[in-house]
């Protein structure tokens, strides 16, 4: 993988959109092709049930969260370790409402691998969005569409036929739940930070955004090149158990002068439109000093989090290192 030195990051030397593989003996390749073909059949029964029957039953929430916990039981993730920043350990219940995500706030979570959309659906139960650069205006999915997308094609803008709302109009109608917002706009190993889309400028100013960070151990499930289903199910129902471990950063509120530019801007030009014009608008007003200041605050706090940098690759660089991944294979 050496040959695509290009696509490290010039000022960290991090390559996030190459593959985390962990060499294997000939016994534990033995050992993990056994657990793979024991666990295959029961995973692939249990996640068809789920999400052609059982995810459309008019069931209360934790029945679906509870399928969903079932769902990632099969392949051994567990959920390890859950942290408030800034908060101590054991003291997670005491805490207030406003400090972890709750209905009517935003989440901004890091993109590395289907198993996000699956945990934070168990978890927040969120209404997911799907961000493209250079818009602040998102798509609506359901669970299977976050799963999908993070082994789904390079988007360096979104499909002509995609309906795209501001995460204000989402808010509005949907204010009992949370709204998670993958503002990297594709998946990386989990070493670095992308650069943020504006979509997180098109929530309300008062409404609170909590980083949240996922990381796995190993971290041969994360999923930064797309269409490598096989591999992907490989690394997650071979390993016996993967971890994740969440980080939850104190909820970011923008300013006021930033929040009335970008908000109601996203707002008038998808409000101004109609019919089929309005779902395949996009909303490309130029960001001021103060809004990059507010999605520069949250890919810190999120950086930080995951104990990783900043990097300046982008979606456009990451079309690239896929074109270069298939030319090399042709």
């Amino acid at each position: 993988m050496e040959k695509y030195s290009q696509f490290r990051d010039r000022g960290t030397g991090i390559a996030p959109f190459l593959p985390v593989s962990t060499p294997l003996s000939l016994v534990s390749t033995i050992t993990h092709t056994f657990i793979f073909l024991f666990r295959l059949p029961f995973f692939v029964a249990y996640a068809t049930s789920y999400f052609l029957f059982f995810h459309w039953l008019p069931l209360p929430v934790f029945a679906r969260k509870i399928a969903l916990w079932g769902l990632m039981a099969i392949p051994g993730i567990w959920w390890v370790d859950l942290q408030l920043d800034g908060v101590k350990r054991g003291t997670l219940a005491e805490q207030p409402r406003d400090r972890f995500p709750h209905p009517g706030s935003v989440i901004a979570a890091n993109f590395t691998s289907p198993i996000d959309g699956i945990y934070l659906a168990a978890i927040f139960d969120p209404i997911f969005t799907v961000s493209y650069p250079g818009t602040r205006l998102v798509q609506k999915v359901g669970l299977l569409g976050a799963m999908a997308r993070a082994l789904g094609a390079v988007r360096t803008e979104p499909p002509a036929n995609a309906n795209l709302v501001s995460i204000a109009d989402l808010l509005r109608e949907y204010p009992g739940r949370v709204v998670a917002v993958f503002p990297e706009c594709g998946t990386t190993n989990g070493k670095a930070i992308l650069p943020f889309s504006p979509s997180l400028l098109s929530a309300p100013p008062d409404v609170h955004i909590f980083p949240v960070s996922l990381r796995y151990t190993p971290a041969d499930v994360t999923t930064p090149v797309p269409g490598q289903w096989l591999r992907f199910l490989w690394d997650l129902l071979s390993r016996p158990t993967t971890c994740i471990r969440i980080r939850v950063a104190e909820g970011q509120v923008r300013s006021t002068s930033a929040g009335h530019t970008s908000g109601s801007g996203a707002s008038s030009a998808v409000d101004g439109a109609s019919g089929g014009a309005r779902s395949r608008q996009i909303n490309d007003a130029p960001i001021s000093s103060d809004e990059q200041k507010v999605l520069d605050r949250i890919a810190e706090a999120l950086a930080r989090l995951s104990r990783v940098k900043r990097v300046g690759l982008t979606m456009k660089d990451k079309a690239a290192f896929v074109d270069a991944v298939k030319g090399r294979k042709r």
